[in-house]
């Protein structure tokens, strides 16, 4: 899938923010409208190597299973989440979350998604409307993080580590 981007501001300052984007389990909160299911991958959901497991509600997704660990953290500035979905696992995912300081103490947060799908089926489901669904989730995930973080709602039950 080619890149795209979708940007908010959050009247808070970056530090705050960043600290609220290196726990993954709170990325369950404001995406829960299409990524179900959260499920973490270790007990510790703070900070490098956190990750977790979750349900995409996409239509006509057969398998909807995906995967995402953070992988870089630059503090306050950017995080980099990688991961997995699609059947066998076999489309790569990259997030991304810059986060630029404003004046008086505001944030901008601009979220980038990419895939790399390489099997046809793959890139033909995501040419049919998977990106442009995709990016209509991550733009109102991010209007959830801004009224999660500057009213303090919403705020719902976090994942936990899955039974082995």
């Amino acid at each position: 899938m080619q890149a795209f981007t979708v940007t908010t501001d959050i009247a808070l300052p970056r530090e705050q923010v960043f600290e609220y984007l290196a726990d993954i389990a709170n990325h369950a909160e404001f995406t829960d409208h299409y990524l179900v299911d959260w499920h973490l991958t270790r007990e510790d959901s703070h900070g490098l190597g956190a990750g977790a497991r979750f349900r995409v509600k996409a239509p006509l997704n057969r398998f909807a299973w995906a995967d995402m660990t953070l992988a870089e953290l630059e503090a306050p500035v950017r995080l980099v989440e990688r991961g997995r979905g699609g059947k066998f696992n076999r489309v790569r995912m990259i997030g991304t979350y810059t986060l630029a300081e404003l004046d008086a103490g505001s944030t901008r947060v601009q979220y980038s998604f990419e895939t790399d799908a390489k099997v046809l089926s793959d890139v033909i489901g995501e040419s049919l409307g998977g990106r442009a669904w995709t990016k209509r989730k991550a733009k109102r995930s991010l209007r959830r993080l801004r009224a999660i973080l500057e009213q303090g709602r919403m705020r719902g039950q976090r994942p936990t580590v899955a039974a082995r």
